[in-house]
């Protein structure tokens, strides 16, 4: 069984989710936003571990928190993103672009490769590759949770920006349809920003991307 605390956090206020087992007391932090100390004191409050920080993508508002996290933990924790957005995370995320000087944190150590599998105690999690928002924006799926952790690839009512450096709408639409629409309607959706949703919401109701949309 998955615990998870969700925090909004930063200047864009981004969702940041600690997750964990709820038997073996192992966590991770997918998208650890901003405000580190804040998410690591959640952690020890609870006792759990955190071992991985796993990054849907490199935006600097989904990695501002991970440096506060990693220089607090001994040893590091294990640093998951796809490839495709590493270049990314080396410049800091994008956030000059916002006049924003990002320490990135830890090197990357995991590749995220759509289909893998990731465990956290009994806990798999599915890496989807959804490009469109960022060239490696990934989500992960909890089957077994009926959970999605989509990143800024959809949200509640909406879909992720694709103006910036790396967006492509033709890739996120793509995306949504392939990655996220094949999933069961009641999977619950955690957005990097605002409320939750799930599948079958969306696909109804979403103004971008659900039905009636040509």
């Amino acid at each position: 069984m998955l615990e998870i605390v969700p925090f909004t956090l930063g200047p864009a206020q981004t969702n940041a989710y600690l997750v964990a087992d709820a038997l073996t007391r192992e966590a991770v932090v997918i998208d650890p936003a901003w405000d580190g100390h804040l998410i690591l004191k959640a952690a020890q409050d609870r006792d759990w571990r955190i071992g991985h920080l796993w990054y849907t993508h490199a935006h600097f508002d989904h990695i501002g928190g991970a440096a506060a996290i990693a220089d607090a933990l001994n040893p590091l924790p294990h640093v998951a993103l796809h490839p495709d957005d590493h270049v990314l995370w080396r410049t800091g995320g994008g956030g000059a672009l916002f006049g924003l000087d990002i320490d990135p944190g830890p090197e990357p150590t995991i590749d995220f490769v759509h289909g893998m599998s990731l465990k956290l105690g009994s806990n798999e999690f599915e890496v989807r590759f959804t490009p469109g928002h960022t060239k490696g924006h990934c989500v992960l799926y909890v089957a077994g949770e009926g959970v999605c952790f989509c990143g800024d690839l959809i949200f509640n009512g909406s879909v992720g920006r694709t103006d910036l450096p790396g967006g492509d709408w033709n890739a996120l639409e793509d995306s949504i349809h392939t990655q996220i629409f094949t999933l069961p309607d009641q999977t619950r959706l955690l957005s990097g920003h605002g409320p939750e949703t799930t599948v079958g919401r969306e696909r109804r109701h979403n103004p971008f991307v659900g039905k009636g949309v040509s």
